[in-house]
């Protein structure tokens, strides 16, 4: 069982894990480099623990201590037990939920390993956005998506935004980086993989008409808000295709954008 901790000083050197959550550029430093991510609220955490990953400790206010009783009873983690105003002290804002984890990385797989086994990917670029980036992947999650390949410069799936929005899903669906873009989405593409790059541009297909769906292995190539995907990644794909749109509406949100596509990609695909 864990040791559950009372901690007062908002210095105390075991609380480093939680200090400036809210500073966007040195979490992601820290965290990569340090093995760590932060998982946010009961379900959150929970979420996290049945997918594998290892705790390194628990931040919880007092009213939080029984609701994870039974997770700081499975864990051999140190369990601090602070107050609203030290814990908001440490992160640097108002931790709503009252129940916060440090959670260890795994190594990410390589892509070719993803590939082997995958029929639906989402291959996202230049996607920097971490509320962006958590709703991309709870939709890759809920419609059946079976990985996520991200280009150099994506932002980081585990930064605490991200996971918080995808509520957990970003541990469901597994993920890689392609380290040299876009000339490995030629390795996609040898995997079997058809590249179809959502744009609105004019000259795209609609999404009726490509009928992803009838496709074997499909490879679902998504941009940033706002500028899309570049001129480099869209001359890789095999084809452009667009989501039909009424009422003048050329585009939509990025994260609304990838949940209709990869409706389109995965409904009524076909069976292994």
């Amino acid at each position: 069982m864990a040791d559950l901790i009372t901690i007062d000083d908002p210095d105390d050197p075991r609380l480093h894990d939680y200090t400036g959550l809210t500073d966007v550029e040195l979490r992601r430093r820290r965290e990569p480099e340090e093995g760590l991510f932060i998982a946010e609220g009961e379900k959150v955490i929970r979420r996290a623990g049945q997918a594998g990953y290892e705790m390194r400790s628990m931040l919880l206010t007092a009213k939080w201590v029984e609701v994870m009783r039974d997770v700081i009873e499975e864990s051999t983690a140190p369990v601090y037990a602070v107050t609203p105003d030290l814990a908001e002290r440490v992160t640097g804002y108002h931790v709503h939920r009252g129940a916060l984890a440090s959670m260890r990385r795994k190594p990410l797989p390589e892509a070719g390993e993803l590939l082997r086994t995958a029929r639906r990917v989402a291959v996202l670029e230049g996607l920097v956005d971490h509320t962006n980036i958590g709703a991309i992947f709870r939709s890759a999650a809920a419609l059946g998506m079976d990985a996520v390949l991200l280009s150099p410069d994506c932002a980081d799936p585990l930064y605490r935004r991200s996971v918080k929005v995808s509520m957990g899903a970003v541990f469901s669906v597994p993920y890689a980086r392609l380290d040299s873009w876009p000339a490995d989405l030629e390795a996609v593409r040898e995997a079997g993989f058809g590249l179809l790059a959502l744009t609105p541009h004019e000259k795209a297909t609609s999404m009726d008409e490509a009928a992803p769906h009838r496709l074997d292995r499909v490879a679902l190539m998504l941009g940033a808000e706002g500028d899309g995907l570049s001129d480099r990644a869209l001359r890789a794909a095999d084809e452009w295709v667009r989501i039909p749109m009424a009422h003048g509406v050329d585009s939509l949100n990025v994260g609304a954008a990838a949940a209709v596509a990869f409706y389109a990609v995965t409904t009524g695909r076909p069976t292994a």
